[in-house]
């Protein structure tokens, strides 16, 4: 509806300053006449006061006004705290009642914003995540002029993370707070206050945390139970004391990430226990990897191992080869030998532990190494340790092989004392196109480059363990197994340095060789029976490992609890995944029944939970600043009225809108008052009518 405005404005012909010294030289003589008692002063004074007018040139302006409503936003609170105990009621309900009310005021725009946690954008991480309404409503005033925002009502908790300070609220339309919860709330939260992101394998790391019985009191500190779970195992449980910063020490047992959860009991009368845990994600990091490689005699494969392991920064090399047998017997003068005693018991038996692999090259049992030391070797892998052998034909000789030892305890393989000696390809297994050792490295010679030949290999049966790659007649070539705590392979052949030379074209020896070395050592990539996940952007990735393809659904536990099953797609490699999406920043647990991975979205602890309780304290700064007002929902929802810019916004059981009456003008109609023909018969009539006055 258009509503028209009229008024008087002036455009003068010649400067207002010149219109007022003609007015005051044409004054004199008249007032001169006028205490003369002159005829005609009247007359002459008018046609001086229409000459004046006209240079004046006045007009009657007529506005087309259209009237602009003015904006109110409902800013409805969405965020993870806001389904703590009944708040998404009353927020509903309260939402419900507000928006039939502002929809009975006339002129008045409403705009319905609601916000939850700071959502994931594709290719980026959130860095502060929580509760933004007034980013919000920063974005939807964007297009709105300061002159027609009548107000905001927030339907929050009071847990908002980006309300301006007392000293950075700005006066404005009026903010009102209607908050859900209740006053004087009651919860237990437990703050991860300080971790480091990276820590050695091998050795501790200290994690500070901190479990508050909220609101803070003077009372004594009570003991409280926290449950400490790494990487999905079994929780262990420590009792510290509440209020205080207590610290923590984790071993880091193997490289790559490590996740470690704390969980505190719930305390009585608490609002929630979805804040009494707290996670940190620990890098683990290898200071060295220590090697011990024990070569049997001089061969043309031993520069081979040297080369891989030495070319590995990571990988600090002891390596010994035995180049004089204890059964030589010459005359040559000890003084003269350009040899170093074999450090055996020192090796074997002092700081064997030091080392994280043993590999014995072609190794022959020729009382060199003495049955004690092997019997320490074989403690060394059930104790956690790796060993790996690469056999030469002594390992098929009753007499010459380590299965005769010891050590044959803890061997996958049983020689069945057979040399297969003629060429040969290797092959990859079934399961070993699954196993991440040698996963994708028949993918050459599929595409038409085979691998090149070998040409010896000692025949074994396998009794436990599996067989990654298979030579001659189909025996197995490639055995690992895990033994206890440690890990044992076999590789029945010593001619794979036939590879490294390049015979007819070659294959993967450096990519088998390092893969197979680092299973060995439990690095944590090339586990085959594992479950991974990452985020990347807003999509939660899931992967699975296994050897076997498995066809059971894993569950997803979202960082509000909410649980969710997703069916993995099986692919190449031994390896299933699958890709979710994802809108909530927080923790995400995946489970499959027998592993657990855990992935952080955002910040692994969200700002949104480290306290739930409903407050004022936020929101108070704003809504005093703009003449708004902070009200508990559990009082009763006010009634919504309308009110002056000068007037206040709020009262007993009702809060205001501004009536800002802005408009944009839609047209101008401008008419003269004076016409030149008009003004002429006036000044003609009033010189006429001062001439007849003055002639009687």
């Amino acid at each position: 509806m258009s509503a028209a405005l009229t008024s008087i404005a002036f455009s003068p012909f010649v400067p207002w300053w010149t219109i007022g010294a003609l007015a005051t030289v044409a004054l004199l003589p008249i007032c001169f006449g006028f205490v003369r008692s002159a005829r005609g002063m009247v007359w002459r004074a008018g046609m001086l006061a229409l000459l004046l007018l006209a240079l004046a040139n006045p007009s009657l302006v007529e506005e087309q006004r259209r009237p602009q409503q003015d904006v109110a936003l409902l800013v409805v609170d969405e965020s993870g705290s806001q389904g703590v105990g009944d708040r998404t009621a009353q927020r509903e309900e309260a939402v419900a009642r507000l928006q039939e009310e502002l929809s009975d005021l006339r002129d008045l725009d409403v705009r319905v914003v609601r916000v939850g946690d700071e959502k994931l954008a594709p290719g980026t991480e959130p860095t502060e995540g929580g509760t933004r309404l007034f980013g919000a409503i920063a974005r939807e005033l964007a297009d709105v002029p300061v002159q027609r925002r009548a107000g905001t009502i927030l339907v929050t908790d009071g847990q908002v993370h980006d309300a301006p300070s007392a000293g950075d609220a700005q006066p404005g339309a009026p903010v009102h707070a209607l908050l859900t919860g209740r006053p004087a709330e009651r919860d237990r939260t437990l703050r991860i206050v300080r971790a480091p992101g990276f820590g050695i394998v091998g050795q501790e790391v200290e994690v500070t945390i901190r479990v508050d019985d909220l609101p803070l009191s003077g009372d004594r500190p009570t003991v409280v139970p926290v449950a400490i779970r790494q990487d999905g195992q079994p929780a262990r449980t420590l009792n510290l004391l509440s209020g205080r910063d207590e610290i923590v020490r984790i071993p880091i047992e193997r490289a790559g990430g490590t996740v470690v959860e704390f969980e505190t009991a719930s305390a009585p009368g608490e609002l929630t226990d979805i804040n009494n845990r707290g996670v940190v994600v620990i890098n683990g990091v290898r200071d060295r990897l220590r090697v011990l490689l024990v070569s049997g005699q001089p061969h043309a494969g031993e520069r081979v191992w040297r080369n891989l392991l030495k070319s590995d920064p990571a990988v600090d090399l002891v390596h010994f080869t035995i180049l004089r047998p204890p059964e030589k017997q010459d005359a040559t003068p000890i003084r003269e030998l350009s040899l170093i005693a074999f450090p055996i018991r020192e090796l074997f038996e002092v700081k064997l532990s030091e080392f994280d692999l043993v590999i014995f090259d072609r190794y022959s049992r020729r009382g060199v190494i003495p049955q004690l030391y092997l019997s320490n070797i074989a403690k060394f892998v059930q104790d956690g340790g790796a060993l790996l052998e690469a056999v030469g034909p002594g390992f098929a000789e009753p007499f010459a092989t380590l299965y005769r030892t010891p050590l044959g305890q803890v061997l996958p393989s049983e020689p069945t004392g057979r040399v297969i000696e003629r060429g040969f390809r290797p092959k990859v297994t079934p399961l070993g196109e699954r196993h991440p050792v040698t996963a994708g490295l028949a993918e050459r010679a599929a595409r038409g480059a085979p691998w090149g030949r070998w040409f010896r290999q000692v025949d074994a049966d396998v009794r436990e363990g599996e067989t990654l790659m298979t030579g001659a007649d189909d025996r197995p070539l490639l055995v690992l197994s895990r033994i206890g705590e440690g890990r044992v392979g076999q590789l029945l052949s010593d001619h794979i340095w036939l590879w490294a030379r390049g015979f007819e074209g070659g294959g993967p020896h450096g990519e088998l060789l390092r893969r197979m070395a680092h299973w060995l050592m439990k690095e944590p990539d090339l586990e085959e029976d594992a479950l991974r996940a990452e985020i990347s952007g807003d999509r939660l990735l899931i992967q699975r490992q296994s050897l076997a393809p498995d066809p059971a659904p894993v569950t997803i536990v979202a960082p509000d609890g909410t649980r969710t099953e997703v069916t993995l797609e099986d692919g190449t490699g031994g390896h299933s995944t699958a890709s979710v999406p994802i809108a909530q920043a927080g923790l995400y647990r995946i489970e499959d029944g027998s592993n657990t991975a855990i992935a952080a979205a955002g910040p692994p602890n969200p700002v949104e939970f480290t306290d739930v309780r409903a407050t004022t304290r936020r929101l108070t700064p704003a809504a005093e600043t703009t003449g708004g007002d902070v009200r508990w929902l559990v009082d009763g929802i006010p009634d919504i009225r309308r009110v002056r810019p000068d007037s206040g916004a709020h009262g007993r059981g009702w809060i205001g809108l501004r009536v800002n009456g802005d408009y944009t003008v839609t047209g101008v109609r401008e008419i003269p008052l004076l016409p030149p023909l008009a003004l002429l018969v006036l000044i003609c009539g009033n010189l006429v009518a001062a001439w007849r006055r003055e002639a009687r």
